[in-house]
């Protein structure tokens, strides 16, 4: 990572401050399928995520989210999630990506509108 962006910009990955609270501070708990790490402080009250590339929210799991917001007290590592047989895995927000959803009449998708299939009839003022 390069040292500037590291210093000027906290979209890229942890800011210096970030890495020195870590080092300084925390305690590694685990790590989720993106390649995120999570953290805590040795009496447990503070939590927090290093990102692996942009810091998004959306890249953080379920499990993870309620883990950082003390809504489990067991990390996901020590108290895995059990999941459904009908649930999808989670995807962060693809938002602004390829993989964004493009529905069928938008521009960024192919670009043609479907014809009118007739039941519509505009209104017309008096």
């Amino acid at each position: 990572m390069p040292f500037f962006s590291m210093i000027f910009s906290w979209w890229n990955s942890a800011t210096w401050g970030t890495w020195v609270t870590t080092w300084l501070r925390g305690s590694p708990v685990g790590s989720d399928a993106f390649g995120n790490r999570y953290y805590q402080n040795k009496d447990g009250s503070r939590r927090w995520v290093i990102y692996n590339g942009t810091v998004e929210a959306s890249r953080v799991p379920p499990d993870w989210h309620g883990w950082l917001h003390h809504t489990y007290a067991e990390p996901p590592t020590t108290a895995p999630f059990k999941t459904k047989a009908f649930e999808a895995a989670h995807k962060p927000n693809m938002t602004g990506t390829d993989g964004a959803y493009r529905p069928g009449g938008s521009l960024a998708g192919q670009g043609q509108r479907p014809p009118a299939t007739g039941d519509y009839q505009a209104w017309k003022p008096e």
